[in-house]
């Protein structure tokens, strides 16, 4: 495996799907170089929560850190991407086949990726956690939790209970990701919202790097240590 960096974001663009209930994207040319204008300058319509995004606790707990708060080291550093066999949901059943460590940011990779959903229409039939494997994963004191769609959980299922088991646990959530060029295994990632003061959560943009056999066994707190010693990130 080549250790270069695989982007794992969904492309931002007008007609992307998008939560039911949230806002669509819109893009829109308000200059434009090819028109006689002196800069091409567009306008965002964007939600929270479009495409590759991240949840901050705030976004269902009331009292939870808002996404200018979350510390570096939750999305920079060693990460596990996690093939998901079943065809509806990742459970209890399923994760306790892997070696989970604290401090762990595990990226779950589902059919969901191989739909190349952000191509298409909103899919209400998409993977999600469980409950009961989000509590699971409280108790290995995870780190960051990513998956391959809008949302970790189901549609119209258990989306507030699980969003609340994790995010109540201050875990913090990357969703709307694209998985579809990362085999199962350990990474370095990168993943950095856009930084919203008193946000509910931001679109951000994920990258993954293969690790060499190495640096493999390095734990998260290993990382996290090595990051303080040289000064390469600074949460505020």
């Amino acid at each position: 495996m080549t250790r270069h960096w695989i982007d794992i974001s969904v492309p931002i663009r007008n007609g992307m799907p998008h939560w039911p209930d949230n806002p669509p994207l819109q893009i829109n040319r308000t200059m434009d170089l090819d028109c006689g204008d002196e800069a091409t300058v567009s306008t965002i319509f964007i939600g929270s929560h479009t495409g590759t995004h991240m949840d901050a606790p705030l976004h269902f707990i009331k009292a939870g850190r808002a996404i200018h708060e979350m510390p570096l080291t939750a999305t920079i550093g060693p990460a596990q991407v996690i093939q998901i066999h079943h065809p509806e949901a990742i459970t209890l059943e399923e994760l306790r086949r892997h070696a989970i460590r604290p401090g762990a940011r595990l990226l779950f990779k589902t059919k969901n990726s191989s739909r190349q959903w952000g191509e298409r229409d909103f899919m209400q039939d998409f993977v999600y956690l469980t409950t009961e494997a989000a509590r699971w994963l409280v108790q290995q004191q995870v780190r960051t939790v990513g998956i391959d769609y809008l949302s970790v959980g189901g549609y119209e299922k258990n989306g507030p209970e699980v969003h609340g088991v994790l995010l109540g646990a201050d875990i913090w959530i990357i969703e709307g990701l694209d998985l579809s060029g990362a085999d199962p295994g350990c990474y370095d990632l990168i993943c950095l919202p856009l930084n919203i003061l008193q946000g509910d959560g931001a679109p951000a943009r994920a990258l993954l790097r293969p690790r060499g056999e190495s640096d493999a066994d390095s734990t998260a707190d290993d990382e996290l240590a090595a990051f303080e010693k040289t000064g390469e990130i600074h949460d505020s």
